[in-house]
């Protein structure tokens, strides 16, 4: 009987319907994702990262800095710069029993149902539901979403675009409510924490459009008290995310970041074209090269660039007609800003922005030019749900109809993996062999420590390896963030440990702490230390440095306190209940 009272209430809620339908169209475009097997991706390490987080959960290594698999298997500190969330989450998949495979399509099928379900309730909240479901629509099968999924395998970047929509609605909420909600402080810093540990670089792109946005909002309404609640909220989400964030800005010195933008990486080989913007139905799974030679798509879609300019071409010559009071309605505004945004973002994706790159040198981290189509597809698909606002219900309707179809029959075949279907793969086949090899490889100069020249040349096949003197070396076991050994040392020795130096590896020879250098003459940047004659158990651990450490401190007063207030309101909820 709960069960059907549940089902009741659920049926009647009046977006049932809408998003049941939003919820129809992520599945269709994620349908793959839940068939047998896995897919290419050119960012082929979600099962290896996946794996890493899970050993450093086994490990209590919390939060997760240090992995030792990958770096050749000298390890290196991944989640110390490396954003967490998705792969924090997909360890609740691994709970329940899902496999690696499975684990990393589920994420990537979550990315597209949350990002559709929060861009049809920023929508609804400016053109009504059936604008909601229009958005939802266009956002989720706008192509360079499939780019994110099926070619780059861009899991943080597919995350990132669940809360875009989400940050937009929880501020202007905060902005333009009658009073300021606790409810919509919270949300709003969720959502910027959700940001920060799902992509850093999306935090470059998205931040001076939302910036806008909130200025906007309050000009129009003078609320410039809010000022306070919005920086209330930055200041938790900061908080939230501090075991992340600070050492994300105070360490970023100390690992190789310059690799991030050179060669390869340099921005002024990434820019698209217009006609691979806005004309070409090019569609492969190959890379981003120079110039036009590109074996991946960048279209934003036909009807993804079109349908605003149609948008706004109809209501334009309404509104100049009209009174300011209706071209400051707050849909009319919503439409104006996010088509500016979509427009402004597909500018900076062309050549023709080079001075704007130029100016501000921390676009260049951004890499690719062309991820500035998370802003394209975002701010022109919350735009087309204007429609419903402008056209009456019986024109209105009709054409959302064929203009969602026609998102989704335009975008069929980009969403789905090369070859159209998933290959036959499982954990095992990822953990071993040559593909295991090529996932400890890859990746190691996104952030080598600074105390090696070069990356490892090759895999790690000792623990340690005794450079000068004689000793015996006995393993005795080793983890995610340390290593135990025992030494029998006849003489003098000069000891290596196969593992990269980073800030605070530490080494204890029979619980007394020894010295430890990186040799002038060591590329690979490994830890040396020297021993007398003498038989020592030896133990090398990762400790945190005061960035790190303060970090996890304010995280975890920042969680408690977040959770403490949510239970005290709850049962103040209920109470207040129960005395009505």
């Amino acid at each position: 009987m709960k069960i059907k009272s549940f089902l009741t209430k659920l049926v009647s809620l009046p977006d049932f319907y809408f998003l049941l339908v939003v919820l129809i169209s992520s599945f269709l475009a994620s349908r793959t994702l839940f068939t047998p097997g896995y897919f290419n991706m050119h960012d082929d390490l979600q099962m290896m990262r996946q794996l890493q987080m899970e050993k450093c959960f086994l490990d209590l290594q919390i939060p997760c800095r240090w992995v030792p698999d990958m770096g050749y298997g000298f390890g290196y500190p991944l989640f110390n710069f490396y954003p967490p969330l998705p792969y924090l989450t997909g360890q609740l998949f691994r709970l329940v029993g899902f496999s690696f495979v499975d684990t990393a399509k589920l994420l990537f099928a979550l990315s597209f149902f949350v990002s559709s379900v929060t861009m049809y309730f920023l929508s609804k909240n400016f053109f009504g539901r059936v604008g909601g479901v229009l958005s939802a629509i266009f956002y989720t099968w706008a192509p360079y979403h499939a780019v994110d999924v099926y070619v780059r395998g861009a899991m943080n970047e597919s995350w990132a675009l669940m809360w875009f929509p989400l940050i937009f609605l929880a501020g202007y909420k905060l902005i333009t409510n009658k009073k300021v909600s606790a409810f919509w402080i919270i949300t709003l810093a969720l959502s910027w924490f959700s940001l920060f540990t799902s992509h850093n670089l999306m935090v470059i792109v998205f931040t001076p459009f939302f910036a806008v946005w909130c200025l906007v909002w309050l000009v129009v309404t003078r609320g410039w008290s809010r000022i306070i609640p919005l920086v209330a909220a930055g200041a938790l989400s900061f908080s939230l995310a501090a075991f992340f964030t600070l050492p994300v800005f105070l360490e970023k010195d100390i690992v190789q970041t310059g690799t991030l933008i050179q060669g390869y990486y340099e921005y002024t080989a990434h820019f698209a074209s217009i006609n691979q913007l806005l004309i070409s139905r090019f569609w492969d799974y190959g890379p981003s090269v120079w110039l036009e030679e590109d074996r991946m798509s960048f279209q934003v879609g036909w009807l993804v660039w079109i349908a605003p300019l149609v948008l706004g071409a109809f209501l334009t010559p309404r509104l100049l007609k009209k009174p300011k009071s209706e071209i400051l309605k707050h849909w009319v505004l919503a439409f104006g800003l996010s088509a500016a945004f979509g427009f402004f973002a597909l500018f900076l994706t062309h050549s023709r922005s080079i001075n704007i790159w130029q100016l501000l040198s921390p676009l260049h981290f951004i890499q690719f030019p062309w991820r500035y189509l998370t802003v394209v597809i975002f701010g022109l698909s919350l735009s087309v749900g204007v429609l419903l606002r402008i056209f009456n219900k019986k024109f209105a309707y009709p054409v959302a109809t064929f203009l969602a179809l026609g998102a989704i029959i335009y975008s069929w075949n980009y969403f789905l993996p090369e070859k159209g279907k998933m290959l036959p793969l499982e954990d095992l086949d990822k953990f071993t062999g040559v593909a295991w090899d090529m996932q400890r490889t890859a990746g190691i100069y996104d952030y080598l420590p600074n105390t090696a020249e070069m990356a490892p040349q090759g895999a790690r096949t000792t623990q340690v390896d005794v450079i000068e003197g004689k000793a015996e070396h006995l393993f005795v076991g080793s983890g995610t963030n340390w290593e135990k050994f025992k030494l029998n040392v006849e003489e003098e020795s000069i000891i290596r440990l196969n593992v990269l130096q980073f800030p605070v590896w530490r080494v204890f020879a029979n619980g007394q702490e020894v010295e430890t250098y990186v040799d002038e003459n060591e590329k690979w940047g490994r830890i040396y230390f020297k021993l007398g004659p003498g038989s020592y158990e030896i133990e090398a651990r990762l400790y945190n440095t005061p960035a790190r450490t303060i970090g996890n401190i304010i995280s975890i007063v920042s969680w408690t306190g977040l959770a403490g207030y949510l239970v005290i309101t709850y049962k103040k909820s209920k109470q207040g209940k129960k005395k009505k």
